[in-house]
């Protein structure tokens, strides 16, 4: 007997239900912001400077199905198979009404189109495991992503993100204090902040109010090593933040050309 003779291993797609119509276009944009290699790898980055449209069929779409799995109840929640194309486009974050998913615990946002997930995701407290595959526009996440205590397994396009290992791309440069004359935390401009609205403080959940302390951090959540974005309240909650994780930039930081990242890694 040939002991070479064998069989091709299958291997099963576990997305295979997780993608939706194709029919009606494009459902998300390209995206090379942050490169596919250390030779393509960019010099500096920002922001994706998308801002939802919330009177678009997708929006109002995504927030009757947010609020049909509150009521029910459901365990897993994968809202993009149920948009078409052109509507799955139109997303370019989530809800603040997410907060409501609390019985949610596998969250697929399995080839979106996202840029930005906000933070309320902390609130889905029965989170377990979380998967953004292919999500090839979200290069970071927010910091109140770790206050799902239950979440083990995730599913990250690492090579998408900010800082990852594989060939180190830079993060976006932060401000990093906001004075108070300046400050309007219900409308900023996503490009420059990440965001269009800062609630509370990403670390003691109070408000911010008058000065905006943002860093990035580099931290294991679930299976994944990610790059947080903290909005917090003040230099002391900035303090109290953790240790990095090992083999990342040390302390957390503003981003920037100039931060020096470790080496890459296989």
């Amino acid at each position: 007997m040939d002991t070479n003779d064998t069989k091709p291993q299958l291997i099963a797609n576990r997305f295979a239900d997780a993608v939706g119509p194709s029919a009606g276009g494009p459902a998300r944009d390209n995206c090379d912001c942050v490169g596919y290699s250390a030779a393509t790898r960019p010099s500096s980055v920002v922001f994706h400077a998308d801002r939802q449209d919330t009177e678009a069929a997708g929006w109002r779409h995504l927030l009757a199905l947010i609020d049909e799995a509150a009521a029910d109840g459901r365990a897993v929640f994968k809202p993009f198979v149920e948009l078409s194309a052109p509507e799955r486009r139109q997303i370019v974050t989530l809800p603040a009404t997410i907060a409501k998913l609390t019985a949610v615990k596998h969250l697929v946002l399995y080839g979106t189109n996202l840029v930005r997930i906000p933070p309320e995701i902390g609130a889905m407290t029965s989170l377990e495991t979380f998967e953004p595959y292919t999500s090839h526009r979200l290069h970071w996440y927010p910091y109140e992503l770790t206050r799902c205590a239950r979440l083990v397994d995730s599913t990250v396009s690492t090579r998408a993100l900010y800082g990852n290992f594989k060939f180190r791309p830079p993060f976006p440069t932060l401000r990093a204090l906001t004075p108070s004359a300046e400050a309007d935390f219900a409308a900023l401009d996503p490009g420059t902040w990440g965001c269009e609205t800062v609630r509370a403080c990403s670390v003691c959940a109070g408000p911010v109010d008058g000065e905006l302390h943002q860093v990035w951090i580099s931290g294991l959540v679930a299976t994944d090593v990610l790059p947080l974005l903290v909005n917090a309240c003040s230099a002391a909650c900035v303090a109290a933040l953790p240790q990095p994780h090992p083999g990342y930039h040390p302390t957390p930081h503003t981003g920037g050309p100039h931060i020096l990242q470790p080496p890459t890694r296989r």
